[in-house]
């Protein structure tokens, strides 16, 4: 994990200190270090003289600003009502068999975090997960085995 205090100054010089800069910064922060922490949150409200109650709620607002440590590889499946009809429960089935924890858990060896999210965009082809920044739509068991493979072998 980067140093919070010269990460959120390098982010600050880059985005400026009003209100506005908060989103992106905090998005930096968990860009670096996967999360954000309640040290760093505090940081970010000193240096950009907000309250402390304002940072944590933006963060806490948005679904892809973890607040907690999360797995090198998030996946995020979708569970709008779509992709729950195109199959998802069995999609979350098979990725909690392949990584043997359950939805909101990380994998002991810290490699995997699994949970459900907001509409991902691809309802038109859902179900659909999203690992770290790569979409993945269409999804079936097998397709499910073969994607997870790979990363597991990474």
């Amino acid at each position: 994990m980067t140093d919070c205090k010269s990460l959120i100054r390098e982010l600050a010089d880059k985005y400026g200190r009003e209100r506005t800069s908060l989103l992106p910064i905090l998005q930096g922060v968990v860009a670096k270090n996967n999360y954000l922490s309640d040290t760093c949150m505090t940081d970010i409200a000193k240096e950009l003289d907000l309250s402390a109650a304002q940072v944590y709620g933006t963060a806490t607002f948005y679904s892809f600003l973890d607040t907690e440590p999360r797995g090198e590889y998030v996946i995020r499946v979708c569970k709008t009502i779509t992709c729950d009809m195109h199959g998802k429960k069995t999609i979350v089935q098979t990725l909690e068999d392949m990584l043997k924890i359950k939805v909101g858990e990380t994998t002991p060896n810290k490699k995997f975090t699994l949970l459900e999210t907001n509409c991902l965009g691809w309802c038109h082809e859902g179900p659909a997960m999203l690992i770290n920044d790569t979409p993945y739509s269409g999804l079936t068991t097998e397709k499910v085995h073969d994607i997870i493979s790979e990363y597991i072998h990474i």
